[in-house]
This record gives structure tokens, sequence and C-alpha cells, in this order.
């Protein structure tokens, strides 16, 4: 499991950071993560292949979000693109991306798939057999999820040292790698613990951003294996906190904590802070594995 952080910055660009945009590479998928300004030169930076990006996760409509969108669509198009394009955002997204395409006559010539949400609840936006997408919802100024990325438990693997021990036709090796015990001619049964080795374990990824503090969701983020949380604000602004729908980094630590996650990266930085070290000494006073997001950082687990 491969994050390449594109933009972790709040509000808007500057010359030397983007805004909340990144790239989560799991299980042979390349899922892109909200789409501010700047994510296509970002995209680029980071010689990440536009054609492999199938999936696009919006968190909410604000624009250091979602603004960098109409453009990589655009962009796709004139890139000829022929996959088609599937689009996970709030409600009015479509609406948004589509008046831009009809004023500016440029309709895609691929398919382009908008599914929009408005539960409340969490729930699975998408699933195959190897990945599952649910929304984790967060409690912003407006409608706003998170999402967890979570792998699914692969095959057993074979012991081909203990496999070859039996007369066991190679048909079978695929039932067996599925968790099937095996029967010889002879009637002999043979455990399939006896043959196989536990899969890898699983990898999971929480995507939290922006949200006030809120217990609601730990219980979505139990062991995750790394979770992504905003800490817009220190200490010093917490007063903020409440009106802007934003977290301190010591919430964010609060919730990583509560959750036993793995590992927290912090982002969604407000600009004002000029050290982000600052974000880390006051996130370890309550929780020990912290990472410090920042644009083109790359995390892998």
């Amino acid at each position: 499991m491969k994050l390449t952080i594109l933009g972790c910055y709040s509000a808007t660009p500057r010359t030397f950071t983007n805004p909340t945009s990144q790239v989560l590479e799991i299980n042979n998928h390349i899922f892109l993560i909200d789409c501010g300004e700047g994510t296509q030169v970002a995209l680029r930076r980071n010689k990440i292949r536009f054609s492999r990006i199938n999936h696009v996760f919006i968190s909410h409509l604000h624009g250091d979000h979602f603004y960098g969108l109409i453009g990589l669509v655009s962009t796709f198009k004139m890139l000829n693109r022929e996959n088609p394009l599937h689009i996970y955002g709030p409600q009015g997204i479509k609406e948004s991306i589509t008046l831009q395409l009809k004023l500016s006559n440029s309709w895609t010539d691929y398919p382009l798939h908008f599914h929009e949400l408005t539960s409340t609840d969490n729930q699975i936006i998408f699933e195959d057999e190897k990945v599952i997408v649910t929304t984790i919802p967060l409690q912003h100024r407006i409608y706003c999820n998170g999402f967890l990325f979570q792998e699914k438990l692969g095959d057993r693997k074979l012991i081909m040292s203990k496999v070859l021990n039996y007369d066991i036709d190679t048909s079978y090796y695929r039932s067996i790698k599925k968790g099937k015990d095996v029967q010889l001619e002879d009637g002999t049964i043979i455990d399939n613990k006896e043959l196989t080795d536990a899969p890898n374990p699983t990898k999971s990824y929480a995507f939290c951003s922006d949200t006030r503090y809120d217990e609601a969701k730990i219980e979505l983020l139990k062991e995750v294996t790394a979770l992504y949380h905003e800490s817009t604000f220190l200490e010093s602004h917490k007063h903020l906190c409440q009106k802007t729908g934003h977290s301190t980094a010591i919430e964010a630590a609060t919730i990583a904590k509560k959750a036993n996650v793995h590992t927290l990266i912090l982002g969604h930085y407000s600009t004002r802070y000029p050290d982000l070290e600052l974000f880390r000494k006051e996130a370890k006073t309550v929780f020990d594995a912290i990472e410090i997001a920042d644009d083109g950082k790359i995390f892998e687990f």
C-alpha cells in the first residue's frame, strides 16, 4: 500500500504548497482522493500515469478539495481517454462538473459516471474482489465524507513442499488456496491447514478531512493501518475549530489513540504556522506513531 501526498494544506494554494489531493495505490488499484487546484501538475511531478486513474473520491464541495477536478476531466479528453471514469462525491458534484463541460463545449468522449452521496450513515460505495471502499461520515460545515479503503483477505498460500508429498492434481490447487480440504483417491482427507499458510495480512487506509472532533467515527477507524486526519490548527487556535469545522493536531491524535490505529498521518494544515514539526510535537503528547504529510511525500505500508 502506497500513499502519495499531492497536496495537504488548507484554504488557498501558494507557490510552494497545494490544497488537498492524494493518490492511494492499494492492491493494484490507483485511487485519487480529493482534487484541489494543482492536482494535474502534482500528478505529473510524481510520475503517476493519468490513464491508471479510474476512480476519484471527493470528500466535499469546498474549492480546496475539488476545484482541480474539471481540469483533470478535461485533460483526460485531450489525452484521448477511453476508459470510464467514476467520480464519487456529494450530491451536486455532477451538476457542477457537467455545467462546466456544457458551457465550455468540452463533453468527454469517454464514459463519465457520477456516484452522488447523500447518506449520513457509513455505506459501501465501491467493491470488487480485492478492495472495498466505505464512507466515513464527517462533521464539517457542509456535507462531507471521509473514505475507508480496505484490502480483502487474499488466498491462502500453498506450502509446495507439503503439497508434493501427496498425489494431488494441480487442478485442485485453486480450491486449496481458497481454504478447501483435499480428498485423495483412497478417501483420505487432508486438512487444508497442513497444505497452506495463512494469507498475507490485509492493509487499510482511512482518509478524514475536513472534520470537527467527532468520536462517532472511532468505531469505523478501529485498527486501520494508516489514518490521515486533518489537523488544521494547533492548540493555540482551538477556539476556531467548532466555528470552522476543523480539528487540532491533539484532537487528531486523540482519535487515533482511541481507535488504536497503527499510524497517524497529520495534514490539512493552516498556512499560518511556520513549522510543520509543531503539529508533530503537539500530537505526540497523546499518540506516538505520528507522521507529517507534506506535498510530494510518499508513505509505504
